[in-house]
């Protein structure tokens, strides 16, 4: 069996990034990854202006801390005030331009205004509550590189020096179904020995999380005539294919026999727990080929390998360059796991109110209330123990699932 880091590097290794792109509004681009290097077309800011509500003044003007000066003018945000004569101040609100000849601002709870004069009770330093032109983006730089896969934050930065349309990498196109015939749909009533298809709704949201365009095939029956099928048909349109279920050596397990029939498998196994059974291949079409993703079928096994493996593999299908392993964080384990399995462990975890980690009591492949439950997962090296107050990796969810 291969390590966690021997399975991530092979997958990683053989992804083929999408290369088409479209223009997209930067309104719709959240999720998306650029296709190239996007230049700032203006200085940001535009203009020296400032920080806050206050004063505009000459601070020589200012040098004895209290100094008393006529209020000559009044500069809201969005106008252009008059140059500030010697002696005089300029109400200004946060936004506004500096009028010239102001080289300080000073915050109106330092001032006390009379009339038409302001006291100024505060010295100034020359360029005091002013964001000088250009000081967050210079017009010309690269202020968003090609590769970069957009968030609130990148989006923003882009409308702020104008963009309204980005160039984006195009959608990856997944299909998904699902083997078993013990499976059925919430809704159906349970037959005997059935079960609730959990893992579709499960990978139907984290492929929605990741902004895939994907097909969800359904349940497929266990037979390799059916599975053989359903892979030719879901190679034709999409760049990967994930699967649930059918990846283990049981006589009803099909997957591994149809996508050496329909391709080639490139991985099978893995060392970790949960989740050993996942496969990684590709298989052939008219022109190329599809990857191939299969997952067990236990709901916490495919959960857990979703989120380690097939997640940092969609980032690099996706195009995005950034890094798309998971950060691990330092903390406490307020547990101890006295006997260590063998294979590199995910347990799941909640952080306690004093900042360690408790354990969720029941770590099963099926107990999918450990998901809801924790926070994330702690990363076990295989055959490590741990102790209560060791110190442990903590992957939290909230890291990868975006």
């Amino acid at each position: 069996m291969l390590s966690v880091r021997e399975a991530l590097t092979q997958l990683l290794d053989a992804v083929r990034p999408v290369t088409a792109s479209e223009v997209v509004p930067t309104l719709e681009a959240n999720g998306r990854v650029l296709a190239e290097d996007q230049l700032a077309t203006i200085d940001v800011p535009s203009a020296d202006n400032t920080q806050m509500d206050g004063y505009a003044v000459r601070a020589a003007d200012c040098e004895s801390g209290s100094a008393t000066l006529r209020v000559a003018q009044r500069i809201p945000a969005g106008q252009v005030g008059e140059p500030l004569e010697p002696g005089t101040a300029a109400r200004i609100f946060t936004g506004a331009l500096i009028p010239p000849g102001a080289d300080a601002v000073v915050m109106q709870e330092q001032c006390e205004a009379v009339g038409d004069s302001v006291t100024v009770r505060h010295a100034p330093r020359s360029g005091e509550w002013i964001r000088r032109q250009g000081e967050d983006v210079a017009a010309g730089s690269v202020i968003l590189p090609a590769g970069t896969r957009l968030r609130s934050q990148e989006l923003g930065l882009a409308a702020s020096v104008g963009l309204a349309q980005l160039p984006v990498l195009r959608r990856v196109r997944v299909a998904v179904f699902f083997t078993g015939d013990e499976l059925a749909m919430p809704g159906e009533a349970l037959k005997p020995g059935a079960i609730y298809n959990s893992n579709r709704f499960t990978l139907r949201g984290l492929l929605e999380n990741f902004g895939c365009e994907f097909t969800d095939y359904g349940i497929v029956p266990d037979s390799l005539d059916a599975t053989q099928e359903m892979l030719r048909k879901a190679a034709q349109e999409h760049d990967l294919i994930i699967t649930s279920g059918g990846v283990s050596v049981g006589e009803e397990d099909h997957i591994k026999p149809a996508v050496e029939a329909e391709g080639r498998l490139n991985m099978w196994q893995i060392a970790v727990k949960p989740g050993k059974p996942l496969a990684f291949g590709e298989i052939n079409r008219e022109e190329g080929s599809a990857f191939f993703i299969g997952l067990p079928g236990n709901p916490v096994s495919s959960f857990i390998t979703f989120l380690l493996f097939v997640r940092p593999f969609l980032l690099r299908l996706q195009g995005a360059t950034g890094p798309v392993e998971p950060r691990g964080y330092a903390l406490r384990a307020d547990f101890s796991l006295p006997k260590a399995d063998r294979r590199n462990e995910f347990l799941r975890v909640r952080v306690n109110a004093a900042g360690g980690l408790d354990l969720f009591p029941n770590q099963g492949s099926g107990v999918l209330t450990s998901t809801v439950w924790g926070d994330g997962l702690v990363d076990n090296p295989p055959g490590q123990p741990i102790a209560e107050g060791d110190l442990v990796r903590f992957i939290p969810f909230a890291e990868l699932q975006h």
